[in-house]
């Protein structure tokens, strides 16, 4: 069943008004017809619907059952994701949302290949939010994650700083057992933050800041990842650790 975001009140029996891209993609592209059910999200609820008429540029559909599909995280994970090579960074970001987090920020760092000029940024940032949205809709998220724009690597740390959990994958001589035992804090309605280093990896530096800062250096196993891959798997771990420790139905 197919999933759409609105600005509304998802209350039983309310009626609902679909306009835009949403109403060409049912009418036109799924060519869905009256009757048919689907799902609407707002204000981090799903509820189920039923298309009950077609106008000429909107799509008329009736709440059935208000609040039905809860599958958000307990859990708020927030990706720091040095920039990367275009393809690859949307690649992260679909699945990141997928993955269930709550936000992404892309990161400038010293070993970023990629540079995104200042008037260029807001452009960017809303073709990412467009993708987090296509993700949001394909995963049936509740909420579209926000992509944030490009931000220099000591914001992001000090944003990091403030979450409950701080994560930073890397190098580790102490093997698994830090990864395990941060993933051990993760708790009902935490905060987690995950900081990924561009293709080029960390610089001593930046490290060196990250723990200063509060960050848990871990270790996501003994092979070398790239930097796409060390998202998904960071990401991976968490929601997989919450779903199993958390959500328990």
């Amino acid at each position: 069943m197919y999933n759409f975001f609105v600005n509304k009140q998802l209350k039983k029996d309310a009626i609902i008004t679909i306009v835009g891209e949403d109403f060409n993609h049912i009418k036109n592209v799924l060519r869905m017809k009256v009757g048919e059910k689907i799902y609407l999200s707002a204000n981090s609820k799903t509820a189920l619907c039923v298309i009950s008429d077609f106008t000429n540029d909107s799509v008329i559909v009736k709440v059935l059952e208000e609040d039905c599909l809860g599958t958000e995280l307990p859990i708020e994970i927030y990706l720091f994701q040095g920039l990367i090579k275009a393809d690859k960074f949307e690649l992260v970001l679909q699945k990141a949302v997928e993955l269930g987090v709550k936000g992404i920020y892309p990161v400038e760092m010293s070993r970023s290949v990629v540079k995104i000029e200042e008037k260029k940024k807001s452009q960017k940032t809303e073709r990412w939010q467009a993708i987090a949205e296509a993700g949001a809709k394909q995963s049936k998220r509740n909420i579209v994650p926000t992509v944030f724009e490009p931000i220099s690597y000591k914001n992001a740390v000090k944003l990091a700083k403030e979450m409950d959990l701080f994560l930073v994958p890397y190098e580790n001589k102490n093997g698994m057992k830090p990864t395990l035992d941060a993933l051990k804090k993760i708790k009902d309605n935490v905060k987690v933050a995950i900081l990924i280093g561009p293709e080029g990896g960390f610089e001593e530096n930046e490290i060196e800041l990250a723990k200063t800062s509060g960050g848990e250096i871990i270790s996501l196993g003994k092979r070398i990842l790239r930097a796409e891959t060390a998202s998904i798997t960071a990401i991976s771990a968490c929601m997989m650790y919450a779903e199993i420790n958390i959500n328990k139905d």
